[in-house]
């Protein structure tokens, strides 16, 4: 269930997401799902929280990002008090990373 509007989750949408195997099938993907603005927003929102897993301050992340200070402070309550959805994408990212200096 969304937390928000206790309404039940489209779970087709999710698995759908994880059958695309490049970053460009996944950016075609949310191209035609989201909006401009909405593309937009979520990838700051992403932008922001790796700045402040970094331990970078809001008005540096703020002058980095453009983001909100409002922004900011509901990515950081997520990073503290969230799913762990965040550092799970963080730890994978890192091994990537890792495995892909090695080549």
């Amino acid at each position: 269930m969304n937390k928000q509007n206790r309404k039940p989750r489209n779970i087709n949408m999710y698995k759908a997401i994880l059958t695309l195997k490049t970053v460009e099938e996944c950016m075609n993907f949310f191209d035609d799902l989201c909006t401009v603005t909405e593309l937009q927003s979520m990838e700051q929102r992403y932008q922001v929280a790796v700045l402040l897993d970094k331990g970078l301050i809001y008005n540096d992340i703020l002058e980095q990002t453009g983001a909100s200070s409002a922004t900011i402070s509901r990515v950081n309550r997520s990073l503290q008090y969230g799913a762990d959805g965040y550092s799970v994408a963080f730890k994978r990212m890192a091994e990537l990373e890792k495995e892909e200096n090695k080549e």
